[in-house]
């Protein structure tokens, strides 16, 4: 038991692992601002073009039944398709996965200039100071 502890101890420790979280987190906060930009921002517009649409609020009923919003189909439990407001996921996503593009880009990109930059030449060994030392001696004689 106690080698399982510390074994997670050591997973637990590691970078990644913190690394994941904070992703995790800021991923959350993040899904936050993509959804609000989709209904606020970019879903009006697309329901003025398409007759003041929005898409949120469309669904199938399935038991045949009229209801006015989707809001009182789910009142009344009645069983319906909601595809107005999978088009809005849908859209969501796309925005999200063209977001999390560009920062993977920009990210690589900055990647490629910092591996362009040329390494420093690297010093002598220990080998050739140890020679140097010794020829310095030699000639100190």
């Amino acid at each position: 038991m106690a080698g399982i502890i510390s074994e997670f101890k050591e997973f637990a420790a590691k970078g990644n692992v913190v690394d994941l979280a904070v992703g995790v987190i800021i991923g959350g906060a993040f899904g936050k601002i993509v959804d609000s930009l989709v209904k606020d921002v970019v879903m009006p517009p697309i329901g003025l073009i398409t007759g003041k649409v929005d898409f949120a609020s469309m669904f199938y009923s399935l038991n045949g039944s009229h209801y006015a919003t989707l809001a009182e189909a789910q009142k009344a439990a009645a069983p319906v398709i909601a595809y107005g407001q999978f088009i809005n996921n849908v859209i969501t996503f796309v925005v999200v996965a063209f977001v999390v593009f560009l920062v993977v880009k920009a990210i690589n990109k900055t990647k490629r200039q910092v591996a362009e930059e040329p390494a420093p030449p690297p010093g002598p060994s220990r080998e050739e100071e140890l020679l140097t030392e010794i020829r310095d001696l030699l000639k100190a004689k």
